[in-house]
């Protein structure tokens, strides 16, 4: 597929642009070929020039040479057009005017030194992981800079395949010699099939967990077991480049044991070792997580099972006390002289006992329901927590007593102790279980085991999330000082960080720019009250007006309309065919290094395992649309060209392309950006599903898909998520993740992707965060100065800034930002530190303190500035264009997941992404041709309400039937010059 793509590279039908830019003679070209006799001899001389010096190779036949082409040369030749150009018939004279060509332009022949030369260049590029096509893009880069013609392409392809063979060999032969020999007999052992049994034992290491219940989170401990038993001798791999030992272990997870049973000792070796290495992080950090998630479920479950209790005991409650009140009214009515025996035979005394126990029940449940509803589950948690409690944590300073907790429950579970006393640690059972946590027996005041445990699960859970818990030897759970700069990498980066990230060394003049910023506003917001139709202060408090919808004029209808019904109909296939030929986002689907594609012409299986994806149709329901396609094939191409580094590379394509566009500028410069969430079903239990009622009830269970939107409609970020945490801890991983030409400086949310600490990050970071905040009136607003006068904000302002703090923690929070900037950490994983900090955590509470800050900026800005709160209101709108071109797209399956698997739902949510950028681009351009030929006709268009018309109308679009059956229907339209 790259080989085709290349050779047709240099001869598509250029632009103006690219006619300017590659098929230009310079004067002393002009000189140069003046010497040729004869004017065919001059416009094949002068192709051949500007094709060596823009390609780097001649072309092989003047007829492949398009008409467009040959008649620019002839224009610059001061010659008559022509139709084609002919063959040379002297092949001396070729290789002669090759040479001069060559000489002129300063190029020398690709030698066998240069080639030598080349190979140690590729070798490196190899163990840096990358790919066949990547490498091939690589030589040729390469020898253009050193001043090299380039061979043939073919040459080049064996070059580079000879050089990945050769290296990935001989990397898997050094690593497996490192490997002890204990290891390397187990591994043969975990890719051969038992008696009896279909299935490897590495094929069951490899499970994803379905789901976090009690019986999954202990399988993983026992697989993670496993592992930590396969490697406890070591690997020998320490000094060997941790990029490297993932590459292969990403390479050793993909194939199968059949594929790894036929390889060569050394190679299945060191692709099983490598994937060991990385699958114990992995277990760890699921295990972690599913032990979070079984918590709230359980503790889900427990407060459901209250409230059925609360609704069926209330209305017997309710009952039982209005007997016994009738019964105290009869008592206190009753004849002196009555007997008791009498009074007991007018009151129906099991009725009565009945409601007392009802009473009484009731009392229970609102005392201590909760408990007993989780104590109920105790068991079904004791199914795996003692595995889980043996797990080698680890503790920051400050939770030594919590380690403490946990050596004594291993103790409990071994035997080595019998009870738990009241001077165990127990200071983190919650405060309103701690009066039911002690017993009293023989032996003195105990503890109750159960609550004890319970509660220390929690505690666990709570302390990996803030990191004063923490394993070594996970990829996301290790310390908060491994999640960043160490101190003596800081040292040596901090200049240079500060200056990347325009902050000053000066934590007092940062401080002080704001504090400026600060009085501005609020000087502003104060003065605007008076005539403010959005907010006013009513008793104290800010009272808002519903904001009105932004208007839409009948010629802004009009234009929608008529962009719309212009639009041509068009299959998702020929869209995608279409595109890629204009932006060629294809070759950057490359297989890991080390694979060899079965298929060498991959081009329609990919094409077909993008629709299968981002359409949740699925391989095998494609495999029956397409006529020449088995699953195998599908299968295939999704198992080693679909992974995350190659949709982002595609979709980063896709958004470059679309960013250049001329009409892409009239939505927006590309520096403002929003993210939100869309949820969908999923039909099976998983990590990443999870209960949300508002939309899915208390039983079906959904996930939602994190899209980062630029204000030119194109999808930038893609992840996916539970709907169980806050999506705020999402919203800086899609921002500094971004490898498009899209310089994002402004980005806003809904409610749910705000925090303080996302705000005190974004500051830091350089991104003006403008999230708009359905519960604005309850924020609270702080102050700088203590004695400020704010006028009529006073009582608005109920918070203060501790500066000081800030100050105290500058460098540190510089340090914190530098290491999210620079990607040593998925930024989610600090903000889920950041949020689950104690109160005692001095970084994350000079965070919070400026977060407070730049919030209080933010909202004094956004009452007054009603374009501010329109351009916020229009990008959001953006992103929901988007949903509703995404759920258009995903129409499979009811639109929902069939599987709950990462990786699998990961390969969907992108290629999803790619399809509605595709679908951005394709739109783009041709209406950037109606709408010049409506302004050539004479019909205003303004930029203003084009800005209004979104990009992503898809009425004209047949995602689905039957695929790749009918010829394929081109649009005729060349890609549009892309601006400089």
């Amino acid at each position: 597929m790259a080989s085709a793509r290349r050779r047709m590279t240099p001869m598509d039908d250029p632009s103006e642009d690219e006619l300017a830019r590659d098929w230009s003679l310079t004067p002393e070209d002009l000189v140069f070929v003046a010497t040729c006799r004869g004017s065919d001899h001059r416009r094949r001389f002068a192709l051949q020039l500007c094709m060596l010096r823009a390609h780097g190779r001649f072309l092989d036949d003047y007829r492949q040479a398009p008409v467009k082409i040959i008649n620019h040369l002839s224009r610059q030749l001061a010659l008559p057009p022509v139709l084609a150009l002919d063959r040379s018939g002297r092949t001396t004279t070729e290789r002669v005017q090759a040479l001069r060509i060559r000489r002129h332009l300063g190029l020398s022949r690709f030698d066998k030194a240069t080639e030598s030369k080349l190979r140690e260049r590729l070798r490196a590029g190899v163990l840096e992981g990358h790919g066949s096509g990547e490498l091939l893009s690589q030589a040729e880069a390469t020898l253009r800079g050193w001043r090299v013609m380039l061979p043939a392409i073919g040459t080049l392809e064996r070059i580079v395949s000879s050089v990945v063979a050769q290296t990935t060999a001989d990397l898997f032969s050094s690593i497996a010699t490192h490997l002890p020999d204990a290891l390397r007999a187990s591994i043969d052992l975990l890719v051969e099939l038992p008696d009896g049994d279909a299935r490897s034992s590495l094929f069951r290491l490899k499970g994803y967990p379905k789901s976090a219940n009690a019986s999954v989170i202990k399988g993983d401990i026992v697989r993670l077991g496993l592992i930590e038993k396969l490697l406890e001798a070591g690997t020998g791999l320490d000094d060997l480049n941790p990029r490297i030992v993932r590459q292969v272990g990403e390479l050793g997870r993909r194939y199968d044991a059949g594929d790894l049973r036929r390889f060569a000792k050394p190679k299945r070796d060191a692709l099983i070792a490598c994937y060991l290495m990385g699958a114990r992080k992995t277990l760890l950090d699921q295990i972690v997580e599913m032990h979070d998630l079984f918590l709230i479920d359980m503790n889900r479950r427990a407060r459901h099972s209250v409230e059925e209790k609360r609704k069926a005991l209330q209305a017997q409650a309710d009952e039982g006390v209005d007997r016994m009140a009738k019964t105290v009214e009869a008592l206190v009515d009753a004849d002196g002289a009555q007997t008791l025996g009498a009074f007991r035979e007018t009151q129906d005394p099991p009725a009565l006992v009945e409601a007392s126990a009802s009473y009484r029940a009731k009392e229970r449940l609102e005392k201590r329901g909760h408990l007993d509803a989780m104590l109920a589950r105790y068991a079904n948690l004791r199914q795996y927590l003692p595995a889980f409690l043996a797990l080698p944590f680890q503790s920051a300073p400050g939770s030594e007593t919590l380690l403490k907790a946990i050596e004594i429950c291993r103790a409990l579970d071994a035997g080595t102790r019998d009870t738990l006393t009241a001077d165990d640690p127990h200071d983190f059972v919650q405060a309103d279980w701690r009066a039911h946590l002690t017993t009293s027996g023989k032996s003195g005041t105990a503890l109750d085991r159960g609550i004890w445990e319970i509660s220390l699960a929690f505690a666990v859970r709570d302390a990996l999330r803030a990191g004063s818990l923490f394993l070594v030897e996970s990829r996301n759970h290790v310390s908060f000082w491994n999640l960043i700069y160490e101190e003596r990498s800081w040292q040596q980066a901090r200049e240079q960080a500060y200056q990347r990230l325009d902050l000053p060394m000066d934590g007092q003049t940062f401080l002080t720019k704001i504090t400026a910023e600060f009085g501005r506003v609020a000087q502003a917001a104060e003065r605007g009250l008076p005539t403010n139709r959005f907010a006013t202060i009513k008793d104290g408090r800010l009272k808002l007006k519903k904001r009105d919808a932004m208007p839409v004029s009948r010629a802004l209808r009009a234009l929608r309309t008529l962009i719309s019904a212009s639009l041509p109909k068009v299959r998702i296939e020929d869209l995608l065919q279409d595109v890629d030929e204009w932006c060629r986002f294809t070759p950057a689907f490359q297989p890991l290094s080390g694979y060899q594609p079965r298929n060498p012409d991959s081009y329609l299986s990919l094409l077909a395992t993008l629709i299968a994806h981002g359409t949740n149709l699925g391989l095998a329901a494609m495999s029956q649309s397409v006529d020449t396609l088995t699953a195998d094939a599908l299968q295939d191409t999704s198992r080693w060209f679909l992974r995350d580094a190659t949709l982002k590379a595609a979709n980063t394509i896709l958004v470059n392309h679309h960013h250049g566009q001329t009409l892409s500028a009239v939505w927006g410069d590309g520096r403002r950006s929003s993210s939100d969430g869309q949820r969908f079903a999923v039909e099976r239990k998983s990590l990443l599903g999870s209960v949300y009622p508002r939309y899915f009830g208390y039983y079906d269970r959904a996930l939602q898909l994190y899209t980062h939107t630029s204000d030119q409609h194109s999808v930038y970020g893609t992840q996916a998520i539970s709907c169980t945490p806050r999506e705020a801890g999402y919203v800086l991983g899609g921002i500094l993740d971004n490898d498009t030409d899209l310089a994002i400086a402004e980005h806003t949310s809904d409610t749910n992707g705000f925090t303080e600490h996302l705000f005190g990050l974004c500051v830091l970071l350089g991104i003006n965060f403008l999230p708009r905040l359905k519960d604005l009136p309850d924020q609270v607003l702080s102050r700088i100065d203590r004695d400020g006068g704010y006028g009529a904000l006073q009582p608005l302002l109920r918070g203060r800034i501790n500066i000081a703090l800030i100050l105290e923690q500058w460098d540190e929070l510089v340090r914190l930002a530098a290491s999210l900037k620079d990607r040593l950490t998925p930024a989610h994983v600090v903000m889920q530190r950041l949020a689950n900090a104690s109160t005692a955590n001095r970084l994350a509470g000079a965070l919070t303190q400026l977060g407070r800050l730049m919030k209080t900026v933010h909202i004094l800005r956004y009452i007054q500035d009603q374009p501010l709160r329109d351009a916020i209101q229009l990008q959001l709108n953006r992103g929901e264009f988007r949903h509703t071109l995404a759920r258009t797209l995903f129409f499979a399956n009811w639109g929902r997941f069939r599987s709950g698997d990462y990786e699998e739902v990961m390969n969907k949510a992108s290629s999803l992404s790619l399809l509605s950028n595709a679908v951005l681009v394709w739109n783009t351009v041709h209406i950037a041709g109606i709408v010049d030929q409506l302004r050539a006709a004479g019909h205003e268009i303004k930029d203003a309400d084009l800005a209004r018309v979104s990009p992503l109308t898809h009425a004209h679009i047949n995602a689905n039937g039957s695929y790749f059956q009918s010829p394929r229907q081109r649009t005729g339209i060349p890609p549009q010059p892309v601006s400089a």
